[in-house]
């Protein structure tokens, strides 16, 4: 769905002002872009995901699991247009402030009109309530740059935005809250890097279980 610019100034605010609500827990993940974090070893990560059609298949489920303490993988399947999609990430650096994370993204099945894995590597800046991230991945024959920063609120309650650039990517802003210690929310808007800037609705729902450690 298209909205006019003015509603995205207004979501903008809202989310800001969300930053001033009460909260415990822990939160994952920016809205659009990879985090150079890693999956915990045995977490698996369950979720439900709406958007627009604009920012991708309208309905997704994804599990994300940490294999390792530096390895984890992460499978989308999206059901309008039926697609199943597999991203893996590997912690180079795994020790904060630092950290630096190699991948890839988007890996779909060939047999069914698919396209091959986006390599990324991405550095981040993990300090008190600041996450830092930035990086690079190539999609097709471009390489796109990937920005990304969050700010921990509450200790459940992180305000996020990210930018990845090239034609038909976005500039996000949203929050995560964690309803309880194993059960978030992410709302975002995604206004798009073309020249209207159209503006495109998104929210996730994500359940986490600890199955080994």
């Amino acid at each position: 769905m298209r909205v006019k610019r003015g509603f995205c100034v207004c979501w903008l605010i809202i989310v800001a002002a969300g930053a001033a609500q009460s909260a415990w827990g822990t939160t994952k993940g920016l809205n659009q872009i990879v985090t150079p974090d890693i999956q915990p070893k045995g977490v698996l990560t369950l979720s439900f995901q709406e958007q627009d059609t604009h920012i991708g298949n309208s309905n997704e489920l994804q599990w994300e699991l940490g294999l390792t303490k530096r390895f984890e993988v992460a499978v989308f399947q999206g059901f309008s247009p039926p697609q199943t999609i597999l991203n893996a990430e590997f912690g180079v650096v795994q020790k904060p402030p630092f950290l630096l994370s190699v991948g890839f993204l988007g890996w779909q099945n060939q047999a069914v009109g698919g396209s091959g894995p986006e390599p990324f590597l991405e550095a981040g800046y993990y300090q008190g309530k600041d996450e830092w991230m930035a990086g690079v991945l190539h999609a097709g024959k471009q390489y796109q740059l990937i920005l990304g920063w969050g700010y921990q609120t509450r200790p459940n309650l992180v305000i996020q935005f990210d930018y990845l650039s090239g034609s038909g990517n976005f500039t996000t802003a949203g929050f995560t809250y964690n309803i309880t210690p194993s059960l978030q929310i992410n709302p975002a808007v995604y206004l798009s890097n073309d020249s209207q800037h159209h503006c495109y609705g998104y929210t996730v729902l994500t359940w986490s279980v600890q199955l080994w450690k």
